[in-house]
């Protein structure tokens, strides 16, 4: 009997391919530099290998599981969203079997990588899934969904800093506090799109509660106390050259990106939220690494 298309290897490698599309799977590359920077922070340098690569996998893991969920709880309003009427569950190339069995997996992944990198990260497991998958109902009941997805990728420093340094230290807080701040403002900016259709179908967001102008400036206001964060952990952190220069970097990409949706100008969205933003981790983390890499190799 000849196998059906479901069956083929070649509509599994297709389904494969929509369920990575439909979590976005290269928007990993926000928050993993922050997620390597708190596993090397604490040892100034590299700490055991098992324990980076553990890291990635707990990370890819989690946001997994996080985006996954948020496709599966908000398929309805994608259906009614012209913006989003394309996305792969809504629009029929996914099924939900398929996607709960990616948020399965993703979530086994999650605790077993947690479960590697010691007692404390599988205890906080539970907190870390709550948080994760929390963030999906948010805009349905509070307009600080924006800080709650902030709080969710702050996790990724916070987590790989437990795991190797077993505790946190005072500039953990703060590199995390600046991955919160400086999410939020994307994400602000992000959901200009929905503004109307927020509003219409009763939904609870930054944008639909302070309107376009408001929504900017607020996100103004996060991006700095993300500058602010980031500059008191560079000096909690004894940095020299590099990590301020990269610090300088990250603040030229933020007032970048401001500047391209200034005045509620969207046509750039896409530039302003994908590309200016996948550079903020890696320059931020670059600079640190090189300090590092440096003061190992310099007498």
């Amino acid at each position: 009997m000849p196998p059906t298309e479901s069956m083929t290897p070649a509509n599994a490698l297709k389904q494969t391919r929509e369920l990575l599309d439909m979590i976005k799977f290269e928007h990993t590359v926000f928050a993993l530099p922050f997620a390597l920077l708190g596993g090397l922070a604490p040892f100034r340098g590299a700490p055991p290998l098992e324990k980076v690569l553990w890291i990635l996998v707990a990370m890819v893991g989690a946001r997994t599981a996080a985006m996954t969920f948020n496709r599966l709880a908000d398929e309805d309003l994608d259906a009614e969203n012209p913006r989003t009427q394309s996305r792969a569950l809504p629009a029929g190339r996914v099924s939900r079997v398929g996607a709960y069995a990616l948020l399965g997996g993703a979530i086994i992944v999650l605790c077993l990588a947690a479960g590697k990198l010691g007692p404390l990260p599988w205890k906080l497991v539970p907190l870390c899934l709550l948080i994760i998958l929390g963030y999906s109902f948010c805009k349905r009941f509070t307009a600080l969904s924006h800080v709650v997805l902030g709080l969710s990728l702050a996790g990724a420093p916070l987590g790989a800093w437990i795991a190797v340094n077993g505790f946190l230290t005072p500039p953990a807080w703060f590199l995390a506090l600046g991955v919160l701040t400086w999410t939020a403002g994307f994400d602000i900016i992000y959901a200009l799109q929905d503004l109307d259709f927020d509003k219409a179908r009763g939904l609870h967001s930054i944008p639909s509660r302070l309107g376009m102008g408001g929504s900017l400036a607020l996100s103004r206001l996060f991006h700095v106390g993300a500058l602010t964060s980031w500059a008191i952990y560079n000096y909690q952190m004894e940095a020299h050259v590099f990590p301020w220069v990269a610090w300088c970097l990250v603040g030229a990409i933020l007032v970048r990106e401001q500047w391209v949706v200034r005045g509620g100008r969207l046509d750039r969205i896409d530039h302003a939220f994908f590309t200016l933003n996948s550079l903020v981790g890696l320059i931020f983390f670059v600079g640190h690494a090189g300090e590092w890499l440096i003061s190992r190799v310099l007498p």
